[in-house]
């Protein structure tokens, strides 16, 4: 049986790893793994590959930047050529990303199963190009793994067969649980000449908070605001530095006093950093998992989320604007011991990559 892995930017390699990992206890499976290179940088795809102990891509793809309709359109040319070569049994995609959906149309069109893995998650803001995206993959995909209730909830009110749908935990934690340890080794927040608990991280790049002089303003402050009590660590996204200079709000940030402007980090660098962080305030998806699993508390400029879990079981709470105020408010209530408490979600135990990759040898072996 031969599967094909797609990952396409920065978030699918932390799922794609331990799914690549688990393949390999099965000797009649043939994983391999196709790099669309929709988000590239070399230096931090080779970090993520090298730390994440997967194997060179079969195949890289090379696409590179554009609007989503040039991306989506030049992923579906190449990766049709790959399909035809490798005619494989299974096409396997993870999250909502562009290579997310682009592969799932070419594999449904050439008759080629899909599964969907982190499938059923919804915002509720269809102008996030990642809602749509995740709304088609679904609807074309032949098996659904989900990470939590709200995903059952939301494929059996849109009328998605249940024999179709598996609750079976959450990917991205088996890479933290695999990778904590390591992680913790390198101890990037002690080579930093920080204590665990002294500072706070950020990290801001949706469009709807970066992309207007309003929100950036909003968070200059925000930076201005916390680094009165905690060191900030703000890991600057290519495209928040290039607005804030934009802007000319770059000089004011970079004035701030005890704050420290970070490359974006490898991945055990930043698990490091999330692990011993006092709060992390963020606009990202997949922080808001790792921070709800690490018990850390976490404030998210979102208005809505597709994780819901983290908020209601987690230690994430959302923060509809970016309203410096409300920020520096929860930041004290946080800091004054009055942190939200949070749980660990269910099947979030580091084991789902196993019961995916058990489902998909039972269900697609070839009869003897």
């Amino acid at each position: 049986m031969k599967i094909l892995n797609i990952v396409g930017a920065r978030p699918n390699f932390m799922k794609v790893a331990p799914l690549h990992r688990a393949f390999q206890q099965y000797p009649q499976i043939q994983s391999k793994i196709v790099h669309t290179g929709q988000h590239y940088d070399a230096k931090m795809s080779d970090v993520f590959f090298n730390q994440l102990e997967l194997p060179k891509p079969d195949y890289f793809l090379g696409i590179g930047g554009g609007s989503h309709a040039q991306q989506t359109a030049r992923i579906m040319l190449e990766f049709e050529q790959v399909v035809e070569t490798e005619k494989p049994d299974v096409i396997l995609v993870v999250g909502d990303v562009t290579s997310t959906i682009a592969c799932a149309l070419v594999a449904v069109k050439m008759h080629i199963p899909v599964v969907h893995v982190e499938a059923g998650l919804r915002s509720g803001d269809r102008r996030m190009p990642e809602e749509i995206n995740r709304i088609l993959t679904d609807s074309i995909s032949d098996h659904l793994f989900v990470t939590e209730q709200a995903g059952l909830d939301n494929l059996k009110r849109e009328g998605v067969n249940d024999q179709k749908v598996h609750f079976v935990g959450n990917v991205m934690i088996d890479s933290l649980v695999h990778y904590r340890k390591k992680a913790a080794e390198l101890n990037t927040v002690g080579q930093m000449g920080l204590e665990p608990k002294s500072y706070v991280v950020m990290t801001m790049h949706r469009p709807a908070n970066v992309d207007a002089e309003g929100g950036l303003q909003s968070i200059v402050q925000i930076v201005e605001d916390t680094a009165v009590y905690k060191t900030v660590l703000f890991p600057i996204h290519p495209r928040t530095e290039n607005n804030l200079k934009r802007f000319e709000l770059w000089e004011r940030l970079t004035a701030i006093p005890n704050l420290r402007l970070l490359e974006p980090q490898g991945y055990l660098e930043f698990l490091n950093l999330m692990e011993n962080a006092a709060i992390i305030v963020t606009d990202s998806g997949g922080i808001q998992e790792e921070t709800t699993y690490l018990q850390v508390p976490c404030l998210t400029f979102r208005d809505s989320t597709e994780r819901p879990v983290t908020v209601e079981v987690g230690t994430n709470q959302l923060l509809a604007d970016l309203n410096s105020v409300t920020v520096h408010e929860k930041v004290l209530e946080i800091l004054d011991g009055k942190a939200k408490q949070g749980q660990i979600p269910q099947l979030w135990d580091g084991q789902a990559a196993g019961r995916i990759a058990a489902f998909i040898n039972e269900t697609y072996q070839e009869p003897a």
